[in-house]
């Protein structure tokens, strides 16, 4: 139950601040859930893997770690724009500013799960376990799903609108040069 609240307030804070990119993020988040329901029936199938409560721990935090993937990608396009930058060289930008720091922070927590998973027994390790084998699935949606639905927004003539529904509307994120267009 608490992990379900959690992420509905995760989902509630992206869809208000973010906007159409809240909107990108909640859709890779289910395909993220879908990927890694997966994962779990076919481990389960394959080599009996069970998801105890401390799995779930570990997947309720790999979900924070995955929301924080879309934030640093969707802030590091603000700051583009915000920079003047037009919206679809923004989206580039971004993504090669914030995979960098994408990368880094899930390897971090794939070193931590693996330290965590080697030194422990009992269900510390499938807290370990879960957390390493979902900051998998983050880094698959982040780069094969997540990058590819918003270069496909950001091509769209509504998103280059300059809308405050897009999240990127450059008034809302206090841009007020002649640079700031974003068509």
């Amino acid at each position: 139950i608490a992990g379900g609240f959690g992420l509905l307030l995760v989902v509630i804070y992206l869809l208000l601040y973010y906007r159409a990119l809240g909107v990108i993020a909640v859709v890779s988040l289910v395909a993220a859930a879908i990927m890694t329901y997966l994962v779990f029936v076919i481990l389960g199938r394959g080599i009996g893997f069970t998801l105890t409560l401390s799995g779930v721990a570990g997947a309720i935090v790999a979900i924070g770690i995955t929301a924080d993937s879309f934030i640093i990608y969707f802030e590091r396009i603000r700051d583009e724009i915000r920079e003047g930058k037009r919206l679809r060289v923004a989206i580039d930008q971004g993504w090669i500013r914030a995979r960098r720091t994408i990368l880094a922070a899930d390897f971090v927590s794939l070193l931590s799960a693996a330290i965590l998973y080697y030194l422990s027994v009992g269900s510390v390790r499938g807290f370990a376990f879960t957390l390493g084998l979902i900051t998998f699935v983050d880094i698959a949606v982040a780069f094969l799903f997540t990058r590819s639905l918003v270069t496909k927004l950001g091509n769209s003539k509504w998103m280059n609108s300059g809308s405050a529904w897009t999240g990127v509307s450059p008034t809302r994120l206090g841009v007020t040069s002649s640079t700031s267009e974003v068509n």
